[in-house]
């Protein structure tokens, strides 16, 4: 019997060393749950965090430095309300298998955006710069590009 209780014992050991949320390894498992970890970081001013489900280039890591240096400066009321806020998904198109966009807005701003999520070497992450370099219109998808009249 005593065999029998130490394998038990070390198949919970192991399982319960094995059980890790994507949350605290930096790996998401779908384009929206990566998404959905950054975007809360974010929100939680754990830019650490949310730097973990980005793509880690100088464009990307420049726009989330500005950004946190912004969050800082925020009076902690409005930290704690952006702490506090829940996010809104309201519109997904997938562009091809490694590409992702998505419109949201968090229950605090309720401002909509449009944020790129990209599948790099198995992994989903954000692509920040695509929230700042994006075409303005967020909600027409569909709609083709303005004819530049000057160089017709």
């Amino acid at each position: 019997m005593k065999p029998l209780t130490i394998i038990s014992l070390l198949f919970l050991i192991v399982s319960a060393c094995n059980t890790s949320d994507s949350g605290s390894t930096g790996r998401s498992e779908n384009d929206m749950d990566a998404a959905r970890n950054f975007l809360d970081a974010a929100l939680k001013g754990d830019f650490k965090s949310a730097s973990k489900y980005m793509l880690p280039d100088s464009a990307n890591l420049g726009y989330l430095n500005v950004t946190e240096r912004s969050y800082e400066k925020l009076d902690p009321a409005k930290r704690d309300s952006l702490k506090s806020a829940s996010l809104r998904f309201y519109d997904t198109r997938q562009v091809n298998d490694s590409t992702t966009i998505t419109v949201f807005a968090n229950s605090y701003k309720n401002d909509k955006d449009t944020l790129r999520i990209v599948r790099l070497n198995g992994q989903w992450l954000v692509d920040l710069k695509y929230l700042f370099t994006h075409d303005m219109d967020t909600m027409r998808w569909d709609r083709k590009p303005k004819i530049d009249t000057i160089h017709k």
